[in-house]
């Protein structure tokens, strides 16, 4: 269970604004800042469908996984593809630029018994640090916040001989639109962003910017510039999941462009329109999402 609204009101960073109290910055200026997932760790493991059993089980095969190397997670938020593949290691390490979310994974890492696992509180642009030769790094819904051509290059520079890099790509905190019977109503996304736009602004936010209209894209090419060869394409079948009216909620503070920190002093209200719209959608507070197909691109 999450905060309930009066444990949400008037979240915020020293310095940060909404956009609200604030014009929207140009996009064309935006820059990583350590705001990006403010006050957003623990919603992320509520809100965001967790990565199926069959990710891990399709990367045995062609990876050869047989509980030896050890892993490296780039980017990994508070554990969810960390804890996933870590006991096909002999060692795992989750590396993130927050400190909050590492400090939820390592939370979840000791509620799962999960005992091989490390954290470091690492940009990607850092790598490789001081950290030991790897078997596998994992780029999972990470990747386009970084300096994509610097940490590729790092990442092929820390793989021991026949390692690979896997580029995951998913979408976890929302659904797609299928023509799929469902048990229970999909969560009205629609009225949802228009409500985060009505707070917000139409600009997207990250951190105390606003993004350009796209992120990511090209990863082929930079990965082939930092040498790899691939890829080859793995996909696990997309699934229906049922959600609970707070994980519908915290699917959207999962989002850097609707981060808690975001709304300022109007987060309570904020967060009680967007009760009121998912109770007038479902009676029994349930809903149901269809999730896309997970791609999974191994560089080696």
């Amino acid at each position: 269970m999450i905060a309930a609204p009066s444990r949400l009101a008037g979240v915020r960073h020293a310095g940060e604004v909404s956009s609200t109290q604030a014009g929207s910055p140009d996009p064309s200026e935006w820059t990583w800042d350590s705001s990006l997932y403010a006050g957003s760790a623990s919603y992320y493991a509520v809100g965001r469908v967790p990565y199926p059993a069959a990710v891990a089980e399709a990367l045995v095969a062609p990876l050869e996984l047989d509980g030896s190397g050890r892993l490296l997670d780039v980017g990994c938020g508070p554990g969810s593809l960390t804890l996933l593949l870590a006991p096909y290691f002999a060692e795992a390490v989750g590396v993130d630029a927050d400190a909050d979310m590492l400090a939820e994974a390592a939370r979840l890492a000791e509620r799962q018994k999960i005992r091989n696992v490390s954290w470091r509180h690492l940009r990607g642009e850092e790598l490789p640090a001081d950290l030991p030769p790897v078997r596998v790094v994992t780029f999972a819904q990470s990747f386009h916040w970084m300096d994509r051509p610097r940490v590729a290059a790092a990442a092929r520079s820390m793989l021991v001989p026949d390692g690979a890099v896997v580029h995951v790509h998913a979408t976890t905190h929302e659904g797609v639109d299928a023509d799929v019977d469902l048990p229970h109503p999909r969560p009205p996304r629609q009225a949802i962003t228009r409500l985060v736009q009505a707070y917000l602004g139409p600009a997207r936010r990250a951190g105390r910017g606003v993004l350009p209209s796209r992120t990511g894209g090209d990863e082929d090419t930079i990965y082939r510039a930092a040498g790899f060869i691939g890829p080859q394409r793995l996909e696990v079948a997309g699934r229906t999941v049922n959600r609970t009216t707070e994980e519908v909620v915290a699917s959207i503070y999962s989002l850097s462009s609707s981060a808690p920190h975001l709304f300022g002093d109007r987060l309570q209200e904020f967060d009680g329109e967007l009760r009121e719209l998912l109770t007038a959608a479902s009676d029994d507070g349930w809903f149901s999402e269809w999730m896309r197909s997970i791609s999974l691109d191994i560089w080696r």
